[in-house]
């Protein structure tokens, strides 16, 4: 299975061979150097973990120098078994791959209902003053006993969710500089880590 971590650059648009614009997402990826894994047997799951974005030595503690100097670890599910110390690059992705990319969203802080579900809003008009972007009724009367049933959707904190979008093409592949250009729009704001599978 193909699998990088990168971090979200901006969006741009690359021109196809028949000249229509693709719109698509850069991800600045970081080498992935396979520090760990994890059998059924021994931890009760199959996993490799990577480690990436290096630091330095003095930023580093004792038990963590025996697997590299790594800032940051990350683990992916799979019965593959690669070599320890083997280094994942931009190259494992070819342009046309199919892949899935999974981030955290940006976080919008509190929001009402109107932006956070789409919700339409009260009546304009017949005496509706202040409606406009009002929840409307939560409940009372005989529906549920007379409380506010859980899930209801009401305004609340908006974002900072992971999300996966799937059925994402590598438009792009720059691997002399680091650089995986996706097809349309991936979660995240500039900076955001991006986590790349493909099939």
């Amino acid at each position: 299975m193909k699998f990088i971590v990168g971090t979200k650059e901006e969006m741009t648009q690359v021109f196809t061979e028949g000249g229509k614009v693709q719109p698509a997402t850069i991800v600045k990826v970081t080498p992935l150097t396979v520090t760990q894994l994890k059998t059924a047997a021994k931890d009760g799951y199959a996993a490799v973990q990577f480690g990436f974005a290096e630091k330095t030595e003095k930023h580093i503690n004792k038990a963590q120098k025996t697997k590299g100097l790594f800032s940051s670890y990350i683990e992916l599910r799979t019965d593959e078994a690669p070599e320890v110390g083997s280094v994942v690059n931009a190259d494992t992705f070819a342009e046309g791959d199919v892949v899935t990319a999974s981030g955290i969203t940006k976080g919008k802080g509190f929001q009402g209902g109107v932006k956070r579900h789409g919700f339409h809003g009260g009546s304009r008009t017949h005496g509706q003053k202040h409606s406009e972007r009002e929840v409307g009724s939560i409940g009372g009367g005989g529906r549920a006993g007379g409380r506010v049933v859980k899930g209801m959707r009401m305004g609340g904190r908006m974002g900072g969710e992971r999300v996966t979008v799937k059925n994402l093409k590598i438009v792009q592949v720059d691997a002399a500089n680091g650089y995986i250009l996706i097809s349309g729009a991936v979660p995240g704001r500039r900076g955001t880590v991006i986590e790349i599978v493909g099939k």
